[in-house]
């Protein structure tokens, strides 16, 4: 056989998943006559419980939420085979769960209510995986799920969603599920983002999930305004810290209200599959995920693979890529765009197609190089 070739992608979200990914580029390095080991992986955003129940083992429950856009969805979750429940924040509360975008109005009550089901369950033991959510609550409307009261100026009770947590005159913390002191819980994050400022959650993320200049703004000035009651409720001092603004601020929430712990999520899987045991002898490490640009080396996939893999040579293919050639040379990183010359709609309906001419052109070329 020839060189060995360590394959461990992301999915290419709204085209392929990581498995498809994995499948695809193994089956071209193979053709061209390499020896290949395939991890397909996540780093705690979308494909997350499909890794973690492939490298465990456990089964997959579901139950009728509240999506994004207010209406009733249906959503996963998993528990491992030792009892572990795998939650994603963005199976409940995904920017994909909408056929049209609420930047203001969604909130993370159904992922509260995942995590009641899987407390119903008997699970005391979660991995809550923050990454692809559509909503900037702070994960108040988690907290809401599991029994913490917000009130208004009249005292009235309600559930904050990004646009009315300004409102919120005080919280009430002493209806939450006793369960959840009985549980531990841990974060996996893909982002480093404190919850608020230039850098947190409202100014970064909101956009993407369709919110305007002005949405940005209050949504900030929200974040801050209900973080001082949340810390006056909880205790919890954790704004600042990175990973705060995680999922639209549920990091914080999720340390505040369930005294989570958080951890990168790329480090915590690939301690789940064994990664430094699937590099040995490895020559080259084949990643890939829709869009790469200057957020991939900070917490994301690429950027705990490049951190863990050493001086070894790593390719990336991608839809598209906006990250500049100096970081390419100084990562040690061949980027493949395999989208380069068609539209992104077009990409992501073909990615299947792209991605296996890209790729077996790539590792043809690399056997003919020797």
């Amino acid at each position: 056989m020839g060189k060995k070739i360590l394959v461990i992608p992301d999915s290419f979200k709204g085209s392929m998943t990581s498995e498809e990914v994995a499948d695809i580029i193994s089956l071209s390095a193979k053709n061209a006559g390499f020896n290949v080991t395939s991890v397909p992986i996540a780093d705690g955003g979308e494909g997350s419980i499909d890794c973690i129940l492939r490298i465990l083992g456990g089964k997959k429950e579901s139950l009728k939420v509240l999506g994004p856009s207010g209406k009733k969805i249906t959503a996963f979750y998993g528990i491992t085979a030792n009892g572990k429940a795998v939650i994603e924040i963005a199976e409940s509360t995904g920017i994909t769960k909408q056929s049209s975008l609420h930047p203001m109005s969604a909130n993370t009550f159904g992922f509260g209510e995942l995590i009641k089901d899987a407390l119903n369950k008997g699970c005391r033991d979660f991995l809550l995986c923050l990454g692809g959510s559509a909503s900037t609550d702070m994960g108040l409307g988690m907290a809401a799920a599991l029994g913490v009261k917000f009130l208004d100026k009249f005292g009235k009770s309600f559930v904050p969603t990004g646009e009315s947590m300004g409102g919120i005159e005080k919280i009430d913390i002493s209806g939450m599920d006793k369960r959840v002191r009985e549980s531990s819980f841990l974060i996996m994050s893909d982002v480093e983002s404190p919850l608020y400022g230039e850098k947190g959650a409202a100014y970064v993320f909101s956009p993407q999930k369709g919110a305007s200049p002005s949405e940005v703004k209050v949504l900030d000035d929200n974040l801050r305004h209900a973080s001082k009651l949340v810390k006056e409720a909880t205790g919890c001092d954790f704004e600042s810290v990175k990973g705060a603004g995680a999922a639209g601020g549920s990091g914080y929430g999720c340390v505040a209200f369930l005294k989570a712990k958080i951890s990168s999520g790329i480090d915590a899987m690939l301690d789940l599959c064994g990664f430094e045991e699937a590099l040995k002898d490895c020559e080259l490490i084949a990643t890939g995920e829709g869009k790469l640009d200057e957020q991939s080396l900070m917490g994301k996939v690429l950027s705990g693979i490049k951190r863990r893999a050493g001086a070894k040579k790593l390719v990336s293919f991608c839809g598209i890529s906006t990250l500049p050639k100096d970081l390419e040379r100084e990562s040690n990183l061949t980027v493949i765009e395999i989208g380069k010359n068609v539209s992104i709609e077009e990409s992501i309906k073909n990615g299947k197609k792209l991605l296996k001419k890209a790729s077996e052109e790539f590792f043809n070329e690399l056997k003919e190089r020797g």
